[in-house]
C-alpha cells in the first residue's frame, strides 16, 4: 500500500466485522455518538439514532426524525447578499419516543454507570432489528427494537429482565414520550416544537405537538405519538408534565424469574391527516385496527418477512472478504431504511434518520448516484417517484432561477419543498452543476428502462426549463469567440468561484443537446420553444469552451488550475489529513488538492464519449491529487479504475466507499451516516468490478474478480427482466424472470430466454 493508502487507513474500528451484523461488546463512552450513528434504524417513514431507551448521562446525540417533517430555521450569515435564502431548512429532531426510566430496587439505571457489565449491542441487518443488553445489580437486561416496515407508523421497544443472582428484585419502568427536544444545529438555539394536547388512555398515553410558527409561510407540522403496552408488568401510575407523558409499571422479579415489557409507539403526522383531530383519530385507528390486534411474535415476523423480501433481490453476496460483505450490506440496509420509494413527496435525505448535519431532504446525490441503484434493485416506479418529486417542484426551481436574475429553472442544492434553503454562497449559488444532474437522471431512467413516456411529458417540461437556465447562464466571450461559464464551484468543493469548470461546461452543453434531441423526438408546442431559441442552444453547444492542456492531453479542471503548485496527496504529512479539519479554508482553496471527482465525474457520466486512453491520462493525473474527503468520491474512482484495469486502486476505493462510515474514514460519522453516498459500494461492484454499462440502451458486462475475493453475485432488474450475475473463476448470467433479453458479455452478444436462461464464460472471456 502506498503512503496515502496508509494515511487513509489510520482508522478506529469500533464495531466488529460480521457479514450480517453491526455489533460490539463495548459501550463506547468516548465514541458513543459514532456508535449511535452506526446502529441507527428506520423504515422510510421515521427512524432514530442508536440511542438507548434508558437514561444515559454521558455525551451522546439524541435523535428521532420523521420523513418530510422539517422547519425553516432563520438564515444566519454575517454578511447578507442579494439572493440569499431567507431560511435554512432543517431536518428537525422530533419527539423522544424511545425513552424509559428503569429502576431496579429503587435505583435508576444510568448506562453511563461504571457498574454496567457484560454490555453488547447488535444491529441485525437481515431483519432490521437493533438489540442491546447488559447486567447490573444482579439483573440481566435485554432490549430489542424495530421500526416496522409492515406498519410504517409503528415502532416497537421490547425489554427482557432476567434474575442472575437469586435474590428478589423490584423492577419499575417509567415509559415516556418526551417533547422537550431540540436540534443541535439550531441557528438560534430555538426549540422547534410546542405541545398542543396530551392525555392518557386505558392502555397508554399520547402527546400531540406542532412545529412553532415561522415567518416564511411554511406549513406547520403536527405530530401525534401514542404509546401502548404489553408484557408482565402492572400499570401503577400515569402522569403528565409540561412537555411529556409517562406511564409507570412495576413488578417483582423472582429469584429464578424472567419478566418482559413491551412499549409500542404509533406516530402519525399532518402530512397524512388534515387537522389535529384527524391526526389523533388516525393514530387511534392504527393502534386499534393494526397494532393492538397482534402479539409481539406477529409484529416481529411481519418485520422479518418484509426485509427478507427486500434482501432477496437487493443482496450482493461476496465470498472471501467479510469486511467487503459487511460494508455493502450495511450501506444497502441504511439506504432502504431511509427510502424505499413509497411516497413521491419524499426524497433521499443525506443523513436519513441518523443526524441533522447538512440540513435539507434533497441533494444532487440522488440523481447522480442513487437513481442507478434504485432502477436496478427496486420496482422502477421507485425511480419514477424520484423524478416526479422534482417535476412537482419545477415552479420552485423557476423561482430559484429568478432569484438569481436568470431564466428557466435552477434546482436547489438543498431543499425540502423545492425552494433553495442553503446559505453558503459558494455552494448555493455557484455549485450549479447540480442542475445538470436533474436532467441526467431523466436520461438515465429513460435509457435504462426503455420507457419514454415520462420523458415525453413531465420530463420535457423539466428539461426545457433547465436548458433555458444554461442558455442564460453562459456568456459569449468576444475575445475568444466561445461561450463560457464563470463564477462556479464544480463537484470539487475545495475550489470556489472558478471560471470554466470543465465538468460544468460539459453538463451545460449536454443538457442543451439532449433537450433539443428530445424535443425533436417528442414535439411539444405547449412548451413554446422557438426556432430562434433552438438555434441559440445549438450555437452554444457548437462554441462551448472546454479547458484542455495540449501538452499533457488532459481536460483541465478549470481555468488556471495548472498554475497551482501541482503535487500529489502523498506529499502531505499524515497530520494534514483530513484537510477540512486541519487546514484553513484559504489554504485549501489555494492548494491543488481535490475533494472529490470533478473532471473524472464528467468522464464517468459520459463514458461513451471518451477513449480509454483519454480516461487513463485524466485518471492518472487527477486521482493522485484527490483526498476523497467527500463521501461521493471513492465510487467514481473505483468504477474508472476498474475499467482501466487498475485492480488495486479499484479495490482500495471500493473499501473506502463500502466502509466509509463503518470505519469512519472522514472522522465525521458521529454526526450521522452518509446515506446518499452509500450507493457507491453497489456502483463500485456493479458498474466497476462487473463493468455493467447501458449506453444507448444496450446492456453489457465485462467482469473481473478482485484477487482477495473468491466470488460475488448480484441481481438487476432491466427492462422487465430480472437477472442474476455471479462471478467466480467464471461469469454466469441467469435470466430469473422475463421473456427474453439480449446483452453483451465481454465481446460476445448473448440472448437469454426461457429455453436458454443461463450463459457461462470464463472470467476475462
Amino acid at each position: 500500500m502506498n503512503e496515502r493508502g496508509t494515511k487513509m487507513n489510520q482508522i478506529k474500528r469500533i464495531m466488529a466485522v460480521d457479514p450480517w451484523e453491526i455489533k460490539s461488546d463495548t459501550l463506547e463512552v468516548d465514541h458513543r455518538r459514532l456508535q449511535e450513528s452506526l446502529t441507527a434504524i428506520g423504515n422510510g417513514y421515521m427512524g432514530m439514532r442508536g440511542n438507548f431507551s434508558e437514561t444515559y448521562s454521558g455525551d451522546h446525540h439524541q435523535g428521532f426524525y420523521l420523513a418530510g417533517v422539517w422547519y425553516p430555521d432563520k438564515t444566519r450569515v454575517g454578511w447578507w447578499k442579494n439572493g440569499y435564502p431567507e431560511y435554512f431548512g432543517k431536518a428537525i429532531n422530533a419527539l423522544n419516543i424511545a425513552r424509559i426510566h428503569l429502576f431496579i430496587d429503587g435505583n435508576e439505571v444510568d448506562l453511563a454507570d461504571k457498574h454496567i457489565t457484560d454490555f453488547s449491542i447488535s444491529l441485525d441487518m437481515a431483519k432490521g432489528i437493533l438489540s442491546y443488553g447488559y447486567q447490573i445489580a444482579g439483573v440481566g437486561v435485554s432490549a430489542e427494537r424495530f421500526f416496522s416496515v409492515d406498519t410504517r407508523e409503528l415502532a416497537v421497544f421490547a425489554f427482557r429482565f432476567e434474575n442472575l443472582d437469586g435474590r428478589n428484585h423490584q423492577i419499575r419502568i417509567g415509559s415516556v414520550i418526551d417533547a422537550d427536544v431540540k436540534n443541535e444545529d439550531a441557528n438560534y438555539d430555538e426549540q422547534f416544537w410546542h405541545v398542543l394536547e396530551k392525555g392518557h388512555q386505558e392502555n397508554g398515553s399520547f402527546i400531540a405537538t406542532q412545529t412553532i410558527e415561522n415567518p416564511f409561510g411554511i406549513e406547520q407540522f403536527t405530530v401525534v405519538a401514542s404509546q401502548t403496552f404489553a408484557g408482565d408488568f402492572d400499570q401503577v401510575n400515569q402522569t403528565t408534565a409540561e412537555k411529556s407523558v409517562t406511564d409507570t409499571f412495576e413488578n417483582d422479579l423472582p429469584a429464578d424469574g424472567i419478566l418482559t415489557f413491551e412499549k409500542r409507539v404509533v406516530v402519525t403526522t399532518s402530512r397524512d391527516y388534515e387537522g389535529l383531530s384527524a391526526v389523533i383519530s388516525g393514530n387511534e385507528a392504527i393502534v386499534k385496527e393494526q397494532v393492538s390486534q397482534q402479539d409481539y411474535a406477529s409484529l416481529y415476523q411481519a418485520q422479518v418477512a418484509v426485509w427478507a423480501k427486500r434482501w432477496e433481490i437487493s443482496d450482493v453476496v461476496i465470498s472471501g472478504s467479510d469486511e467487503a460483505q459487511q460494508g455493502i450490506r450495511f450501506n444497502l440496509f441504511q439506504l432502504f431504511s431511509t427510502y424505499y420509494g413509497e411516497d413521491d413527496r419524499l426524497n433521499i435525505g443525506p443523513k436519513g434518520f441518523t443526524g441533522e448535519k447538512y440540513g435539507g431532504a434533497t441533494y444532487w446525490d440522488t440523481e447522480a448516484y442513487a437513481v442507478p441503484l434504485y432502477l436496478s434493485l427496486a420496482d422502477q416506479t421507485v425511480t419514477k417517484n424520484l423524478l416526479t418529486y422534482r417535476h412537482k417542484q419545477l415552479p420552485q426551481a423557476k423561482h430559484n432561477a429568478q432569484q438569481q436574475g436568470l431564466k428557466g429553472a435552477l434546482y436547489p442544492m438543498v431543499t425540502f419543498n423545492g425552494v433553495e434553503c442553503h446559505n453558503e454562497w459558494e455552494i448555493t449559488f455557484e455549485e450549479i452543476h447540480r442542475n445538470g444532474a436533474i436532467a441526467y437522471a431523466i436520461y438515465t431512467y429513460t435509457n435504462y428502462s426503455g420507457d419514454d413516456r415520462y420523458l415525453a411529458k413531465e420530463g420535457l417540461e423539466v428539461l426545457v426549463e433547465i436548458a433555458r437556465f444554461w442558455a442564460d447562464r453562459v456568456h459569449y466571450s468576444a475575445r475568444h469567440g466561445l461561450y463560457m461559464i464563470h463564477g462556479v464551484t464544480g463537484p470539487n468543493e475545495y475550489e470556489n468561484n472558478s471560471n470554466n469548470n470543465w465538468y460544468t461546461n460539459q453538463l451545460a452543453s449536454w443538457v442543451l443537446t439532449y433537450t433539443a434531441e428530445s424535443l425533436a423526438k417528442y414535439p411539444r408546442a405547449d412548451l413554446a420553444v422557438s426556432y430562434t431559441e433552438l438555434a441559440k442552444w445549438a450555437d452554444i453547444v457548437d462554441k462551448m469552451y472546454f479547458p484542455y492542456d495540449e501538452t499533457s492531453g488532459i481536460f483541465v479542471q478549470h481555468d488556471g488550475y495548472l498554475d497551482k503548485d501541482i503535487r500529489p496527496v502523498s506529499a502531505l504529512a499524515a497530520t494534514d489529513l483530513p484537510l477540512n479539519q486541519n487546514w484553513s479554508w484559504d489554504k485549501i482553496l489555494r492548494s491543488p488538492f481535490i475533494k472529490q471527482a470533478d473532471v473524472l465525474q464528467g468522464i464517468y457520466f459520459f463514458g461513451n464519449k471518451f477513449t480509454l486512453e483519454e480516461k487513463r491520462r485524466n485518471f492518472d493525473f487527477y486521482e493522485p491529487m484527490t483526498v476523497h474527503e467527500s463521501s461521493l468520491s471513492p465510487s467514481v474512482h473505483a468504477i474508472l479504475a476498474a475499467e482501466l484495469g487498475k485492480e488495486r486502486k479499484a479495490v482500495e476505493m471500493y473499501g473506502r466507499t463500502a466502509r466509509l462510515d463503518l470505519d469512519n474514514y472522514n472522522n465525521d460519522t458521529q454526526d450521522g451516516l452518509h446515506i446518499t453516498s452509500m450507493t457507491g459500494s453497489w456502483l463500485a461492484i456493479v458498474q466497476g468490478f462487473a463493468q455493467m454499462k447501458t449506453w444507448d440502451g444496450k446492456l453489457s458486462f465485462a467482469p473481473f474478480l478482485p484477487s482477495d475475493w473468491t466470488g460475488y453475485a448480484f441481481h438487476i432488474n432491466y427492462r422487465g427482466c430480472l437477472l442474476k450475475i455471479a462471478v467466480t473463476d467464471k461469469v454466469e448470467v441467469s435470466l430469473l424472470s422475463g421473456d427474453s433479453i439480449s446483452l453483451q458479455v465481454y465481446d460476445q452478444v448473448v440472448t437469454l430466454n426461457n429455453a436458454q436462461p443461463i450463459y457461462q464464460v470464463k472470467v476475462g472471456g
